[in-house]
């Protein structure tokens, strides 16, 4: 079902590892322009010996070369050191310890924020923010969102600061300041698939969550290749980046 929703996104390319005639992996690229993610990248157990993974990587960054890209990023299961060590051999940095976050919807209000469903007429305004937690824009996971009516923004002080696209896996976030994304963590309708990806140095927003019920179910890793800017307030990365 993923790779089905990643084959029907024009902004996303996928490769495959082939071994005596039969498929031995797969790998996807997300590319928003200047920043691309990576994953996930799959390797059949009976070939994980055989380089596959590398080969794999390896291609996708071909592609990100080819795409003239100044960043990739990627999320990785912390627990699987074997990739961690593929990808630190092949450029990537560990910027940031992830939780995965798990559980019903929190459906609370922070007083003083107001968080609305997100239209078209707000797309420059969430643009304006990312560029400024980030340093780049995520337009087409941005626009997605607006098409499938899953994006949300959150108001303080009548200005937008900031956005979510959904609280889930491949959803992402950006917010001036942590009340500013628990506010839109609050007013989400679901936690939808197996649940959403926080930063697990925001303390602040890490205790919210575990005092309104949701669970910590895996820890993960965001590694980066190329140019990364620490960011400048609060936000949930997606599965990707």
């Amino acid at each position: 079902m993923v790779i089905t929703m990643l084959l029907g996104q024009t902004n996303v390319a996928g490769v495959v590892a082939e071994r005596d005639g039969r498929i031995a992996g797969s790998g996807f690229l997300s590319d928003d322009g200047a920043v691309a993610g990576i994953g996930p990248i799959t390797v059949d157990p009976a070939a994980q010996d055989g380089g596959v993974g590398r080969r794999l990587m390896e291609r996708l960054l071909e592609l990100c070369a080819a795409r003239d890209v100044v960043g990739v990023r990627l999320v990785q299961a912390a627990y699987h050191c074997r990739s961690m060590s593929l990808y630190a051999k092949l450029g990537f940095s560990v910027r940031e310890p992830l939780v995965c976050l798990h559980g019903p919807a929190p459906n609370v209000a922070v007083r003083g924020f107001a968080v609305r469903a997100a239209t078209r007429a707000d797309l420059e305004a969430c643009n304006a923010v990312c560029f400024r937690i980030h340093g780049h824009t995520r337009v087409p996971d941005l626009a997605q969102a607006l098409a499938q009516g899953t994006a949300s923004v959150v108001e303080r002080d009548g200005r937008i600061t900031g956005y979510l696209t959904a609280l889930a896996f491949f959803g992402h976030g950006v917010a001036e300041t942590s009340l500013d994304l628990q506010a839109l963590i609050g007013a989400a309708p679901h936690v939808l698939g197996p649940g959403f990806l926080l930063p697990s140095r925001n303390a602040e927003v890490l205790r919210w969550c575990l005092s309104h019920g949701l669970r910590i179910t895996q820890p993960l890793t965001l590694m980066t290749l190329g140019l990364y800017a620490e960011p400048a307030g609060a936000y949930l990365p997606s599965v990707v980046y």
